[in-house]
This record gives C-alpha cells, structure tokens and sequence, in this order.
C-alpha cells in the first residue's frame, strides 16, 4: 500500500511538471478596463473608429514598441490616405529635419543626428519611423522642446510670457491652463513635496509636465482638424486614468473620439490585477519577467 501511494504522488508530481512545462507562456494578453479579455483583432477594430489613439508605454518595454508597429501597419492598411503617426520622443522643432527624412532629402545618419533621438531610438523607435517613411505617412514631432520645459521647471509657466513668436510656434497655444486638481498631477506634486510652506518647485514641475501634454494634444488635432486619425506613442503617464493629453485633447475639442491604450507589468497575465483597471480603454500586460531594452 504505502508502495502504491509514493508512486501514485510521483507520477502525480511528474504529470504537473509536465504540465508546466507545456503551459503556454504567451508574451501579452489584452484588457479592456473592466478588466475582460478581448483579442486583438476586436481591439483594432474599435481603434478604428477612433480619431485619436494615445498608445501609452513603458520605454523600456520590447512587447510595447512591437505591438505599436503592428497597430500602425493595421490601421495604415485600413486608412491609408488619411492615417498619421505621432510621437512624443520628437519635439517640435525638429520637425523640419524629420519631414526631410522621410521625403528622402536627408540621409538617415544626418537625421538621427540632428533630430535629438532618445537613447533607445535605434531598438525602439527607428522600425515605426522607417515604416513611415516607406508608406508616405505624415509622422509628427509632439513634444515641447526641452528646454521650454526646463524654463517652466525653473520658473513657472510664467516663465514662457516673454519666448519670441518663433518659439510659440513649438509649445501649445499660451496660457496653458493646468488643473492642479487631476489625479495624476496631485500625484506630482506628493512625490516632489507638495505646495505647503511656500515650496514653488512641485508645482513648476507639474506646470512642465501639462506643458508637454497640453502641447502634444495641440499638435495632435492639427492632424485630426485635416481628416486624419492619429496613432500617438507617449509614455503611459502622459495618458493614463484619461488624463494627461487625453484631459487636454477634451478641453480643445470636446468631441474628440479618443481611445487609450495601456502597458503594465503583471507576474499574471490571466487575471488583469485590480490597480490597472479603468487605466485605458486597453490595457496591454506583459510579463514582469520580459527583458527590457535597456
């Protein structure tokens, strides 16, 4: 007896390693932000309706960068006259360099010089660029110029009331309003101290932030106020809980048909966790596990 019950435990523990072992262990799942499962074919078929889509991404996130380029070649394939791309990891004043790039004018190493490409630009950026460039598809530089954000980090956004008229050219139509009240800014302002005791700092730093997202959702309805649906790649802070340049998006046009997308890490990917529901209307989890790109 006691014979048969160590070989019914062994064959019991072989068969759940077994099991293991052939489990699938798939890179992604996506959420809706009840936290249903859905595919990705139904996914791509509600962004199509869609005017705007804020891609949200964690930088370092491989699954992200290549789920970004599949959705652009989808919905270029189902849009391709009227469809543009649109990204935070340019700023606005390179856009000269960028549409010189993409029109075949200027070589590829001068671009990637010139035009202040992030440090991961190469592993994560450069595959959705080239598409555009080979499809003909409008990519637009969204983000403020650094160094209008550090004046506002410094100074305030009182700090832009004397910038030349060339340089308004690059930042969201002044003033900015910023609502301190959102959530994600409140959020700021905790990490960096507060606004007691007369500290200046947290509140100019949140001034910057809405200063990035309030001059990327302006450069992105100039797309959308010529016909075009815009697919836009932002780290998911800029866009999470519909706040960020999706709050600002609403503010400029309140008719906006805007959709969000997503990326957390999970241990689980068959569950989406409680803290990352009603974070967009797709949430993308990969495993906590996925090699990072830098």
């Amino acid at each position: 007896m006691m014979k048969y019950k160590l070989l019914t435990l062994l064959l019991l523990v072989m068969t759940t390693v077994t099991m293991a072992q052939k489990k699938d262990k798939p890179a992604y799942q996506l959420f809706t932000a009840e936290g249903k499962s859905i595919n990705y074919g139904k996914m791509l078929k509600e962004l199509q309706e869609a005017e705007v889509i804020l891609f949200g991404e964690q930088h370092n996130d491989p699954i992200a960068h290549w789920l970004q380029l599949e959705v652009a070649k989808d919905l270029h394939r189902e849009n391709p006259q009227r469809f543009a791309i649109g990204a935070e990891m340019f700023e606005a004043d390179v856009q000269l360099v960028l549409n010189e790039y993409l029109a075949g004018q200027a070589p590829e190493k001068n671009f990637e010089q010139e035009a202040r490409p992030w440090p991961n630009y190469v592993t994560d950026y450069r595959p959705v660029v080239r598409f555009a460039k080979e499809q003909k598809i409008p990519f637009i530089a969204t983000n403020v110029p650094r160094r209008y954000a550090a004046m506002v980090a410094g100074g305030g956004l009182a700090a832009l009331e004397n910038v030349s008229e060339e340089a308004k050219r690059y930042i969201a139509p002044l003033p900015v309003t910023v609502n301190m009240e959102l959530p994600s800014y409140k959020g700021m302002m905790a990490m960096f101290g507060g606004s007691t005791h007369g500290n200046t700092k947290s509140i100019n730093i949140v001034q910057a932030q809405a200063l990035k997202d309030a001059t990327m959702a302006h450069f992105i309805l100039g797309q959308v106020q010529q016909g075009r649906q815009v697919l836009h790649l932002n780290g998911a802070y800029h866009s999470d809980n519909f706040e960020g340049i999706g709050w600002y998006l609403k503010q400029l046009r309140p008719q906006v048909k805007a959709r969000t997308i997503t990326t957390v890490l999970q241990a689980d990917l068959e569950k989406l966790s409680e803290e990352n529901k009603q974070k967009a209307d797709f949430i993308l989890v990969v495993p906590e596990s996925m090699t990072r790109t830098f």
